[in-house]
């Protein structure tokens, strides 16, 4: 099989998944985008960034993905994912050296490494303080003496070959709607719906980090500035969550019967789903919400959430 028909079986998305209209508010209309459908097991937005990744891998003949990310990274599992459906060796640069003290517990315990693991992933377990460096010359090149010639993805998956996959998330019809919101991570998702987007659109992001410091790395990749960052819904910062984000995010596969990832989609929901009820959007405003998928992370959030003792998202 050559090349391209390798990347045509493996990176193909699902075909004419519609965008599901699921409520009208105060006669603002949301309608979600089901990302989260591309790919049994490379899911949403890590589809986009790490087609072109992959792409740019095999064309360089390195047999060997190497990426970073914590323990519970929709990231590490998606790039795992990758390297087992296109026969490539993968390496996580995974932060917080305990969790390699005891492999076999780990893993029993972490369903997103666990994951990884058995799509063939060797892990790097580092301490916090060396992780911070992991975009060091020193870092990396430490990292090739042990693994080689590998090809690097950064953390998060964005570069420029992600944003170059996150500008196919719209489609033409997409760019009839009059807002887009997206959750933000590290930025590059949103920098391939702005770039590719209509210049009467507005681009609205929802960080799941605090402040909007953000600004700046979306605008290294951005060339619009159709753009804003509502900043008020991070319920405390990345990975953070509480009874009521869980109960929203319960009563919305209720109501509409679409799964929300807890870091992402969910808090971008509860957000917009605030604003049409305040009277931010202007009436008759039709909106598009990005579904990014990491549904693989409610597993883990869910024990974090029984030992609070809090109530559980549904599966």
């Amino acid at each position: 099989m050559t090349f391209v028909a390798i990347m045509a079986v493996v990176f193909k998305e699902e075909p004419g998944i519609p965008n599901q209209f699921i409520t009208s508010i105060n006669e603002v209309h949301l309608y979600l985008k089901r990302e989260d459908l591309l790919h049994a097991e490379i899911s949403g937005n890590k589809f986009r960034k790490l087609k072109y990744n992959v792409q740019r891998a095999i064309s360089e003949n390195r047999d060997r993905l190497l990426t970073f990310g914590g323990a519970f990274s929709n990231h590490i599992s998606a790039t795992a994912a990758a390297g087992k459906n296109f026969n490539l060796k993968t390496v996580g640069v995974i932060r917080g050296e305990e969790l390699g003290e005891d492999l076999k517990k780990t893993l029993r315990e972490n369903p997103t490494l666990a994951y990884a693991a058995a799509c063939g992933m060797e892990f790097n377990f580092v301490p916090r303080s060396d992780y911070r460096e992991k975009t060091s010359e020193d870092f990396i090149r430490e990292l090739r003496k042990k693994y080689g010639d590998f090809y690097l993805v950064p953390e998060g998956g964005t570069n420029s070959e992600a944003i170059r996959g996150c500008e196919e998330i719209l489609s033409e019809e997409d760019k009839e709607f009059e807002v887009v919101c997206c959750a933000v991570g590290t930025g590059g998702t949103i920098s391939g719906i702005i770039n590719s987007s209509a210049d009467k659109q507005k681009i609205l992001g929802f960080p799941a980090l605090k402040g909007d410091f953000l600004l700046a790395d979306i605008d290294k990749f951005s060339r619009k500035n159709n753009r804003e960052l509502i900043t008020k819904y991070h319920f405390g910062g990345y990975a953070k969550i509480d009874k009521a984000l869980v109960d929203f995010i319960n009563e919305f596969k209720t109501a509409y019967g679409v799964a929300l990832d807890p870091v992402y989609t969910g808090k971008m929901l509860y957000g917009i789903f605030e604003l049409m009820r305040s009277g931010y959007f202007s009436q008759n405003t039709r909106i598009l919400a990005i579904h990014t998928g990491g549904l693989q992370g409610i597993a883990g959030m869910n024990m974090k959430l029984k030992k609070k003792g809090l109530p559980q998202i549904d599966v």
